[in-house]
């Protein structure tokens, strides 16, 4: 179960990278609340896992920044962006060396805490979050003094706020997704599984007999892949998840990718990030239609599994039901 929820934070956290990309609300939310359900269960962060918790709770408070009304913190009055900030300072301590991207999301989310207070016209707050934020280093001193001025003049719309805007925020933020992601490539469960059971001294012979090398033959192991997730779908009888539980389907989306990577497999067609485009069938917008009709509008995982489609995901649903409504 810990290697399979383990698995299953880095599929959430891979999803919400993307989501955030593609500025989709409603697909990042939902993966919000699959992510917060998986981090829920952790008496302490593991390790290995602090960077990845670190950054989906970064990119939920930055999808929020410009909220007020929100708050992450139980029982401390501050803004999503001051606690953004808080988990930006864990994700550096993580980084191995601070770049020059850390430093401008540090001062962008700094200045941008300070813009938003005055976008709500809560000058006094703005004043204190300054005092809050700024050390007396050198290094802060000159920022500070500027800061100070423009919120003495109660104008938002000052060329410094405009040059540090957040629009410059969110696109360093995805800078750092994607190198985040480069870095951080997606951990197929039977590799974590096969260390689990290294750890533990079992099956040593079967392991033996049928080392896996992951980077290099996961093709060949997609079988075993995909029998290891309908294993965990299966863990929905015993961890009391119905058939509309989020988890449910996340884990046959998790299957229904191991069934694409096979597809391409006996093509002999590379797999790569974009999708190549396949003309939508009469046929298949019955499905769609009918999918919809019969579940509900976002239940996209749902539509596919019940559906006849050919060789499409659950974004492809998304997106053809949009281009249907126009």
């Amino acid at each position: 179960e810990a290697v399979a929820v383990d698995w299953m934070l880095q599929f959430a956290c891979s999803c919400l990278c993307r989501h955030f990309e593609e500025e989709s609300g409603a697909e990042f939310w939902r993966w919000r609340d699959v992510a917060q359900a998986l981090t829920n269960g952790f008496s302490e962060i593991p390790t290995h896992q602090k960077k990845t918790v670190y950054l989906c709770q970064l990119l939920i408070r930055i999808a929020k920044g410009k909220s007020l009304e929100f708050q992450f913190e139980n029982g401390r009055r501050i803004s999503p962006l001051e606690s953004a900030l808080s988990f930006w300072t864990l994700l550096e301590r993580e980084e191995i060396k601070v770049e020059k991207l850390h430093e401008d999301i540090r001062r962008l989310i700094q200045i941008q805490i300070v813009a938003v207070h005055m976008e709500n016209t809560y000058f006094k707050e703005a004043a204190e979050v300054l005092e809050r934020l700024f050390t007396d280093s050198e290094s802060d001193k000159s920022l500070r003094m500027k800061l100070t001025t423009v919120i003495k003049n109660k104008d938002p719309y000052v060329p410094l706020l405009q040059s540090f805007n957040y629009s410059l925020l969110i696109s360093k933020i995805k800078s750092y997704i994607e190198l985040f992601m480069k870095e951080n490539e997606a951990i197929f469960l039977i590799q974590e599984a096969t260390k689990h059971v290294e750890s533990k001294g079992l099956g040593t012979t079967t392991l033996q007999n049928k080392s896996v090398n992951i980077k290099k033959n996961y093709k060949s192991n997609l079988d075993t892949k995909q029998r290891l997730v309908l294993s965990i779908i299966l863990l929905k009888d015993n961890c009391c998840l119905n058939v509309d539980s989020s988890l449910y389907w996340m884990y046959i989306n998790c299957l229904l990718g191991l069934n694409n990577l096979q597809n391409v497999e006996k093509q002999g067609v590379a797999l790569t990030c974009g999708r190549r485009r396949k003309r939508w069938t009469y046929t298949e917008d019955l499905e769609l239609k009918s999918g919809v009709q019969k579940f509900g509008v976002g239940n996209w995982a749902k539509i596919l599994v019940h559906g006849n489609f050919n060789n499409r995901t659950s974004v492809m649903l998304k997106d053809r039901w949009r281009t249907l409504c126009k």
